[in-house]
């Protein structure tokens, strides 16, 4: 299919002046890639599908056998039979290292990584958010026919240093140009700015799956200028769901203890589809009292929007807390807030508009997917960025994005403590300096310690780096003057010098977080990847094709179990012959060597068993559908119908 853009004579962009860019939100349990056609900002869904959710990529990832890597839907249903290699809500652990996570046995790693077990070795979150990012560079490559100049990303404004690092070094594996990452908040707020020509103060309640945000910002003009952000980068939808969970434990005398990971993974889907099914019929309903039952080893429990409500409201609660401070931070009150944009899909949960309506006094903006809109404005500010709109003449493209750091960043000083060299909220990019001394006399080193955090001990505070100024003059304590800078970009990431006054002698480093890759494991992850780039192309198009088989081979075995009445013994006969023939193939997958003639060889001969078995079924599944529209008039007036 081609694809045309219309302009007016003289208007449109030369071919070679038009730049691909896309705006990406990696997000906790869903990601998403959107970008900018015929001046309108659009999620990319995948392609020939007419699923109007389709968009969304569960942030999944599968490691199996063989090299096997599935990521999205498919890596989310095999989690349910293979917890321990299906990796889930990942975004969690970006930037952290082993001390930062509970004991769990599928964890390892050390105080300056974590890596995750997986039949495929340990694995680094860096690595599995590569993974997801690489599906999204591809549909968008697919979708625009050509390769991409460069993404903007978002992350949760809460995002501390090592955090950020650790999705550019994300992107850096995945072969994605990162033109900058931007606070997933002010992201909705370009969208909503531009698309709605507001102007005020404006209050972004972020609660995606895995993280909570909130911003404070001032739009004028184009000029997006935050004034106030926090958040709680454990707090999202995943936790709701497993307030559900704990409330059917609960309430069916069941010992968690006891269910196996799958087990636990299979509830925790269920909850998580009961609060789904929950707040949709709230949404389509005047009436709130929806019922709905979750079913698992033999118990059932029923889940309403009061016994949600109830269950959850510490949860509400937390975020509430947070958007007080956050206030206070901005010296603002809630009646001076001109309107609350809500953005992520946990908050489509209706006890979570309500108390948001009940602390503001007014109804949230909703009228943008929450799902889509932290995408969309990142595209916007994509498309901006790679001057695709600079010569445009409308005045809404001449934006200019104020935002700000999260967390404070100082260093250590005697006694542990910590002296904060640039505030939290502070507007980026910035730099700013400070004096120090030396403690000692004839002191020629000083040992610089860059910490985030707010807490006034360093004990309390994230550690970023550490590097020496050495070669001071020996001089008496208090005599020289060691000037200590910081400078932070436009992505958040940090830089620091330190220059004694009068040697003139000066030391500095980029801080590169000791929790994400070094630059040579990239390097090396990146030269690993471009070598082996054909055959794990093939290894990709030979399991994609075994998992499809594996899915025909599940629906046609459920149809028989529901329905085999349908069929004649002969009818029977064949399927079941054909089923064994495709499952005899799968069989014999998982001994395959990657070698490139055995990998073809052996793509064709499933796929034509794959084509076998659809003829075979088709009668089948027609009986299938008759029934079923049978049943559903089956004494029906026709006038009702």
């Amino acid at each position: 299919m081609a694809l045309f853009q219309i302009a007016e004579p003289g208007q449109s962009a030369k071919p070679h002046e038009f730049r691909l860019a896309v705006g990406i939100d990696l997000g906790t349990t869903h990601s998403l890639v959107a970008t900018i056609r015929n001046t309108f900002a659009q999620c990319i869904s995948v392609e020939g599908s007419d699923n109007d959710k389709n968009f969304l990529l569960p942030s999944v990832v599968y490691y199996g056998k063989n090299n096997e890597i599935i990521v999205g839907e498919s890596a989310k249903q095999i989690g349910k039979n293979d917890a321990k290699n299906t990796i889930f809500s990942v975004k969690r652990l970006m930037g952290k290292n082993l001390n930062d996570v509970k004991n769990n046995e599928n964890f390892a790693g050390d105080e300056k990584i974590l890596k995750i077990k997986t039949n495929q070795g340990e694995k680094t979150p860096v690595e599995i958010s590569a993974e997801i990012l690489k599906i999204l560079k591809n549909r968008a490559e697919n979708f625009l026919a050509g390769d991409l100049v460069g993404a903007v990303i978002t992350v949760p404004a809460y995002f501390d240093d090592a955090q950020r690092q650790a999705t550019k070094d994300a992107a850096k594996l995945a072969g994605i140009n990162v033109l900058r990452l931007i606070n997933e908040p002010t992201a909705a707020a370009i969208a909503y700015g531009l698309d709605n020509q507001s102007e005020g103060i404006f209050a972004i309640y972020d609660l995606g799956g895995g993280t909570f945000d909130i911003s404070i910002l001032k739009l004028t003009r184009g000029v997006f200028e935050v004034l106030a952000t926090g958040g709680n980068t454990e707090l999202g939808g995943d936790d709701f769901d497993k307030k559900i969970y704990d409330y059917f434990v609960t309430t069916t005398n069941l010992n968690a203890d006891e269910f196996s990971t799958e087990q636990q993974r299979e509830l925790l889907l269920l909850c998580k589809k009961a609060k789904e099914q929950l707040f949709s019929f709230s949404q389509q309903n005047s009436t709130r009292n929806q019922q709905i039952f979750i079913d698992f080893c033999q118990k059932s429990t029923e889940l309403t929007s009061q016994i949600f409500t109830e269950i959850s409201k510490d949860l509400t609660q937390k975020t509430i807390n947070v958007v007080k401070r956050t206030l206070r931070d901005a010296k603002l009150s809630p009646d001076e807030i001109n309107g609350i944009v809500m953005v992520g899909g946990s908050t489509r949960m209706q006890n979570v508009q309500d108390a948001v309506a009940e602390l503001f006094g007014k109804t949230p903006l909703t009228n943008l997917d929450p799902d889509k809109v932290v995408a969309l404005g990142a595209a916007i500010q994509a498309d901006i960025l790679v001057g695709n709109r600079r010569n445009n003449e409308n005045a809404d493209d001449d934006l200019l994005l104020l935002d700000v750091i999260p967390l404070s960043l100082g260093i250590e000083t005697y006694g542990g403590l910590i002296e904060k060299i640039i505030p939290r909220n502070s507007t980026i990019p910035i730099a700013r300096a400070q004096d120090f001394t030396t403690f000692k006399d004839g002191q020629t080193a000083m040992s610089i310690h860059v910490l985030q955090g707010e807490r006034e001990l360093v004990s309390d505070c994230r550690s970023l780096a550490k590097f020496e100024l050495r070669n001071i003059p020996p001089m008496n304590a208090g005599v020289a003057r060691i000037r200590v800078t910081f400078q932070v970009d436009a992505d958040g990431l940090l830089s620091v010098s330190a220059r004694e006054q009068i040697s003139g002698i000066e030391a500095n480093i980029s801080v590169k977080p000791s929790y994400g890759l070094s630059e040579q494991e990239i390097a090396e992850m990146l030269s690993a990847s471009m070598n082996n780039a054909v055959n794990d192309a093939q290894i990709r198009a030979f399991r994609e094709i075994c998992v499809e088989a594996k899915r025909l081979i599940e629906a046609t075995e459920s149809a028989l179990a529901a329905d085999k009445n349908l069929l004649t013994a002969n009818e029977i006969a064949v399927i079941s012959a054909d089923l064994a023939d495709l499952q005899n193939l799968i069989n014999a997958a998982e001994n395959i060597e990657n070698a490139e003639n055995n990998l073809q060889s052996e793509k064709l001969k499933i796929t034509a068993a794959i084509d076998k078995l659809s003829k075979s079924t088709q009668d089948f599944a027609e009986k299938r559908m008759n029934q079923s529209i049978k049943n559903a008039l089956e004494g029906k007036n026709i006038d009702k119908v």
